[in-house]
C-alpha cells in the first residue's frame, strides 16, 4: 500500500506536534512531505531531522538563513514566507494537507491546496469562519473532501457516517465551559492572563485557550459547523459539558440522538481524518465509564460569555460579518496576552467594531482580505484609545 504523503501546516503547534505523533506511530501508512512553522525554528529543525520531509517552510523570513544553515547536511529543501507555504501545498506528491496554522493565516494556503485537488484535514477553524461560502464552493468545484479535525466537528462527522440521506434536526456542540464557568461576571474584570490560560481539560495553544475562556472558540465552531454540515443557525445548539467526554451530538428528525464519546485527546480526531473512512488500531488511553459517575450538561450564559452571542449574530448576518468578528478577536487576544487590555474589554471592543465596518453580503477573496485588514486597524486604534483613557 502506498504511503499517504502529508503536508503539515503549523507542525510546531499543538495540533501539528500531535499529528506528528500519529505519523510516528504509523510509519507504514504515512510519510511527511512538507512541514511548515511560523517562527519556532528549533522545533522545526528537530522535526525535519526526524521526518526528513521533501521541504520545510518557515513563515518568519528573517529566520531563513539560520534554518538553511541548520539543515544543509540534509536533502531537505528550505523556503520562507507565507507565499511559499501557499505554493508548496500545490506539490504533486501531496495527498492530504493538514491546516493547523493558527488564525486567518491559514486561509490562502487552504484555497491553493483545494485548487490543487488535495484532501484537506481542517484544524484551522478560522478558514471556514472567515470565508465559508468561498471555501465550500471551491471544495465542490474541485471535488475535494474537507475532513474536520476539531474534536467537536469530528464528532458530528463521525455521528453522520452512514446517515447521508437522513435529515438532521439539530446538532449539539459541547463545550467544557473553560476555566471561568463558575466565575461571577463581576469577577471576570480582574481575571489575569495566567488564570485564563489554565484550561481544565485540554492541552492547547495560547490563542485557542483564551478563546476557550471567553467561549469565542465555541462561537467560531458554531460558524464552522454551519458551513461543514450545511445547517441553518437555529439548527446549532451549544451545551456546557464540563467533563468533555461527549464531544458533540446529532439529533435526527425522528428524535434519535447520536453522540461521539472519548477521552479529551486531539490525536483521535487527527488520526480519523488521516485514515477516513477507515479506523486503525492505536495505543491511546481508553475511556473507562466506571471512572465517570456523572456526565452533566447546562446551557451557556451568554450574558457572561458575550462572545458566543456575537458569533451567533455574525453567523445570522453572514457575508463578511464573521470575517470582521474573527479579525477583531485575533487582535484582541494578542493584546490580552501582552497584558495591554483586560479580559472583559475584549467583548466591549468587539461590540463597537462589528457595526463599524462596511457589510458585504457575498464577498470575493479580495474583499475578505480588505475586510480583515480594515478590521485589524480599527481594533488596534480602539485598543490604543482605551489605554490612553
Amino acid at each position: 500500500m502506498k504511503k499517504k504523503q502529508l503536508a503539515i501546516l503549523g507542525s510546531t503547534g499543538s495540533i501539528g506536534t500531535q499529528a506528528l505523533e500519529v505519523v510516528r506511530n504509523n510509519p507504514d501508512l504515512f510519510e511527511i512531505y512538507v512541514l511548515t512553522a511560523n517562527r519556532n525554528i528549533n522545533l522545526l529543525i528537530q522535526q525535519a531531522r526526524e521526518f526528513l520531509p521533501d521541504a520545510v517552510v518557515i513563515c518568519e523570513e528573517s529566520l531563513y538563513p539560520e534554518l538553511k544553515e541548520a539543515l544543509k547536511d540534509l536533502p531537505v529543501k528550505v523556503y520562507a514566507g507565507h507565499s511559499a507555504v501557499a505554493q508548496i501545498v500545490e506539490s504533486d506528491p501531496i495527498d492530504m494537507v493538514l491546516t493547523a496554522m493558527v488564525g486567518y493565516a491559514g486561509l490562502l494556503s487552504t484555497i491553493r491546496a483545494i485548487k490543487a485537488g488535495k484532501a484537506i484535514a481542517l484544524a484551522n477553524k478560522e478558514t471556514l469562519v472567515v470565508a465559508g461560502e468561498l471555501i465550500n464552493n471551491l471544495a465542490r468545484e474541485y471535488r475535494v473532501p474537507i475532513l474536520p479535525v476539531d474534536s467537536e466537528h469530528s464528532a458530528i462527522f463521525q455521528c453522520l457516517a452512514g446517515e447521508m440521506n437522513n435529515k438532521i434536526e439539530k446538532i449539539i456542540l459541547t463545550a467544557s465551559g473553560g476555566p471561568f464557568r463558575n466565575t461571577a461576571l463581576e469577577d471576570l474584570q480582574f481575571v489575569t492572563k495566567k488564570q485564563a490560560l489554565k484550561h481544565p481539560n485540554w492541552e492547547m495553544g495560547a490563542k485557542i485557550t483564551i478563546d476557550s475562556a471567553t467561549m469565542m472558540n465555541k462561537g467560531l465552531e458554531v460558524i464552522e459547523a454551519k458551513w461543514l454540515f450545511d445547517l441553518q443557525p437555529q439548527q446549532i445548539d451549544v451545551l456546557i459539558h464540563p467533563q468533555s467526554i461527549i464531544h458533540s451530538m446529532v439529533q435526527f428528525e425522528d428524535g434519535s440522538v447520536k453522540a461521539q464519546m472519548g477521552l479529551p485527546d486531539m490525536k483521535l480526531p487527527i488520526q480519523y481524518a488521516f485514515t477516513y473512512p477507515g479506523r486503525i488500531l492505536n495505543n491511546f488511553p481508553r475511556l473507562d465509564f466506571s471512572q465517570y459517575h456523572t456526565l452533566t450538561f447546562e446551557k451557556p450564559d451568554t450574558n457572561k460569555f458575550r462572545h458566543l452571542g456575537f458569533a451567533y449574530e455574525a453567523m445570522k448576518q453572514g457575508g463578511n460579518m464573521p470575517c470582521i468578528l474573527n479579525a477583531a478577536n485575533e487582535v484582541l487576544v494578542e493584546e490580552f496576552l501582552k497584558d495591554r487590555i483586560g479580559f472583559l474589554q475584549m467583548g466591549d471592543i468587539i461590540e463597537k467594531i462589528l457595526p463599524s465596518i462596511s457589510y458585504i453580503p457575498h464577498p470575493s477573496y479580495e474583499e475578505y482580505v480588505a475586510t480583515d485588514e480594515e478590521t485589524r486597524k480599527k481594533t488596534k486604534k480602539n485598543i490604543n484609545n482605551c489605554m490612553e483613557h
